[in-house]
């Protein structure tokens, strides 16, 4: 029995560092800048810098089926596999275009341009000046699923039009946490307003 007790003692302590190491990890990582413009009871609007981003266009519609793969591709590509193999740091958060076809999206680090970044290895990587835009932003957490990016998609509608605020039919969804993170996970539906 004490062998048992200091497994799963070990267990925990280890799942317990590794939990602090991402939360420390994630206040170090440069995030797509913004200024909240006002502030409401379920959602806030932001005024966004215009940025550039590493992106992949996914056939597949939805988070379940995009998630992983654009996440693959990208991640793979600031990891190393590019023409130099050079690491570029790591941002957030991680975007998601919520369309017919979705774009998954890494900021580029404010300190390299098109012309500093290395080539992709894989052609459907692509880089894109998002402009500077206006976005309503609602807030979830735990994890995100179709199911809930859908719910809240709709909420942010719903709040919106209580509010008389006119908004495209541009939605996006940002990521905030690494996969293995479990606490203070943090997620956003957002759209872009006329």
């Amino acid at each position: 029995m004490k062998i048992v007790i200091i497994i799963l003692a070990v267990i925990l302590i280890a799942f317990a560092a590794i939990q602090v190491y991402f939360m420390r990890l994630q206040r170090n990582i440069e995030t797509y800048p913004y200024v909240v413009k006002q502030k409401y009871d379920r959602f806030e609007i932001r005024s966004y810098e215009a940025t550039l981003f590493t992106t992949v266009k996914l056939s597949s519609k939805g988070y379940k089926n995009t998630s992983s793969q654009g996440f693959s591709i990208l991640a793979g590509y600031i990891f190393g596999k590019n023409e130099r193999n050079e690491k570029i740091s790591m941002t957030s958060p991680v975007s998601m275009s919520l369309e017919d076809s979705v774009t998954m999206m890494f900021m580029v680090p404010k300190k390299l341009n098109k012309e500093t970044l290395p080539k992709p290895n894989q052609s459907a990587i692509e880089f894109k000046e998002e402009p500077a835009k206006l976005l309503a932003a609602i807030r979830f957490s735990g994890w995100a699923n179709d199911v809930k990016i859908e719910q809240y998609k709709q909420d942010l509608k719903v709040a919106l039009a209580a509010e008389g605020i006119n908004y495209t039919n541009k939605f996006y969804f940002f990521g905030y946490n690494a996969p293995f993170e479990v606490f203070n996970r943090k997620n956003e539906v957002l759209v872009e307003l006329e």
